[in-house]
């Protein structure tokens, strides 16, 4: 059992006890345990060898118990008692934007509604509204949250199918009788959510390679089972996997048509008609004679059609063709050309790791720099640090910069107000090195209200860049009603930069609006918003989204070295 499993029925135990009414304080210790194992670098069967698991905070004898339980046995009777309890349309009704464990509850209790189906007819014949605590505007609310439910619901976070597919890629790449192995689809194409997954291989021993895939352990249903593809669903997430076997010189050709997009296809696909050839997924042939044009990669597909590579993650039918052909292709920023990172947060405010965990984790990452950024005051919610605790802050980050060789930047994400002002005094603001600009609350402006608020916002001298522009969560929360070109437009005139939020939930900016951003001259900074150790890796996602946003090195602030990035703050 992994940790982010172990993590995930702590998280559903939470739920679970608020659904039944339990105490709130029992409530809040599974999700700061949940949080505190979030934070560990170690691996908690290695905490739970080491007996080092009941030394962590708030890990009374409890819970200790339970979760070595979890590791040892991979069971939890407590969990399995507790999920008998509560009718398990419940857990899912709380995945419902705006509806939480007290409010499912209580329409448990009053109208026995345990489905998502029956909590629709419900808001529909107007008996939620009647309900003490609810009202019409409650109402109205859950049924858009339910709208919400149904659009998203077989969709995933990138992070999330990423690591199912990796896991199931590297067992077959394990085997001797897989030539070529790779994940196409959206995932390739790096989309910010993903429907279901595409596995390639090239094989001369389809039926082994099957009877392999269809009894991993991850697999929870096989759905179809053939010669040359089969389909599961998996354990942990629902997600639905299809795998295809193919002769090997075919493999390029799949593995573009698989890639996608499906109208990036078509536009190939005609184009090879307009040069006398046909382009499918298992080759490349002249129309006259249907004569195969041999091609070993997907390079060699694009170079007989008379364009240069074209990266997946820009395989949008946007305008990647028209540049291919003019040879106009960018040099798409890399992975290694991220020199550091801003936007990390720490146990001053609602990280789970202490300062120099977090700075030990971006040396370890190889980074120049860090910026740490925990949340201002207003930010009550989160910890956010009143004036005494900044000046505090600010003294440690001093010893820290004697004991680290890193460069550490100390900055603050603060909160965008509803009137579009900062979030402390000058006074405190002067003293950061960077100042990271964010919404956190006041969401249903209206958009002209929210986009003059955010321009002010920018205008303000002490501004650095603008956090998680559109405030969206993926899957969870729409973005606000907010006109991004001209928040963009403002960016730009103000000099200002604006995050590419590289944490899954958010990836704001949105890879759509990274061309207009260019053509702007707006630079963006590839963030992680890591609360935690393990997120700072989340900068590596980013690069994904950047590459699909059409941007280069040269767009990324954060590719500028330690010194640059001094010069351009104190500029």
């Amino acid at each position: 059992m992994t940790k982010s499993d172990i993590i995930a029925i702590l998280n559903e135990i939470a739920e679970l006890l608020e659904l039944t009414g339990e105490n709130p304080f029992k409530v809040r210790a599974y999700q700061n345990a949940a949080r505190t194992l979030e934070g560990q670098t170690e691996e908690v069967q290695d905490l739970v060898k080491s007996g080092k698991l009941g030394e962590l905070p708030g890990f009374g004898e409890a819970l200790t118990e339970k979760i070595t339980t979890l590791v040892t046995t991979g069971k939890l009777p407590y969990y399995e008692d507790l999920k008998k309890k509560v009718p398990a349309g419940l857990l899912e009704m709380i995945r419902i934007p705006g509806l939480g464990p007290k409010k499912a509850k209580a329409l448990y209790d009053k109208l026995k509604i345990d489905s998502i189906e029956k909590l629709e007819k419900a808001c529909k014949d107007h008996k939620v509204a009647k309900l003490e605590g609810f009202g019409e505007k409650s109402e109205q609310k859950i049924l858009e949250g339910i709208t919400h439910h149904k659009k998203y619901a077989e969709r995933h976070l990138y992070h999330e199918a990423s690591e199912a597919a990796r896991a199931i890629a590297e067992k077959l790449k394990r085997r001797k009788d897989i030539i070529q192995c790779e994940i196409a689809g959206s995932l390739r194409r790096h989309r910010e959510t993903i429907g279901d997954l595409d596995v390639l291989v090239s094989s001369k021993n389809p039926a082994a390679v099957m009877d392999f895939f269809t009894i991993l352990p991850e697999v929870e249903t096989v759905l179809a089972k053939g010669e040359t593809k089969s389909s599961v669903s998996l354990k942990k997430s629902g997600l639905q996997v299809d795998l295809r076997v193919i002769a090997d010189n075919e493999f390029p050709f799949a593995l573009h048509y698989f890639t996608g997009s499906k109208e990036h296809n078509i536009l190939m696909r005609a184009r090879a008609q307009e040069m006398g050839l046909k382009l499918n997924e298992y080759g490349l042939f002249t129309i006259k004679g249907n004569r195969r044009v041999a091609c070993k990669s997907e390079e060699e597909i694009f170079k007989r059609l008379k364009l240069s590579y074209i990266p997946p993650e820009i395989r949008e039918a946007t305008h990647e063709i028209e540049a291919a052909e003019k040879g106009k292709i960018p040099k798409l920023v890399e992975e290694r050309d991220i020199r550091g990172v801003f936007h990390v947060h720490s146990t001053w405010s609602d990280g789970t790791a202490p300062l120099e965990k977090m700075i030990e984790e971006a040396e370890r990452l190889n980074l120049e720099y860090v910026g740490i950024s925990d949340h201002s005051q207003s930010a009550y919610y989160a910890n956010g640090m009143k004036p005494p605790r900044v000046k505090e802050q600010e003294k440690e980050i001093e010893k820290l910069r004697k004991r680290f060789k890193i460069r550490i930047f100390w900055g603050i994400e603060s909160d965008i107000l509803p009137d579009g002002s900062l979030d402390y005094k000058e006074d405190i603001l002067e003293r950061f090195d960077f100042v990271i600009a964010s919404i956190h609350s006041a969401f249903t402006m209206p958009e002209k209200e929210m986009t003059a608020r955010i321009i002010k916002a920018l205008k303000n001298k002490y501004t650095t860049m603008l956090g998680h522009a559109t405030g969206r969560l993926l899957l969870s929360r729409e973005p606000y009603a907010v006109d991004m070109k001209k928040v963009i437009d403002a960016a730009a005139d103000c000099g200002k930069v604006i995050e590419l939020n590289a944490h899954p939930y958010r990836f704001d900016l949105d890879w759509r609006l990274g061309p207009y951003a260019k053509e702007k001259g707006v630079k963006v900074a590839i963030n992680p918003d890591a609360h935690s150790i393990a997120d700072m890796e989340y900068y590596r996602l980013g690069v994904g989204i950047a590459r699909k946003g059409w941007m280069t090195k040269e767009d990324v602030i954060t590719t500028l070295s330690a010194s640059q990035v001094e010069r351009f703050l104190q500029n």
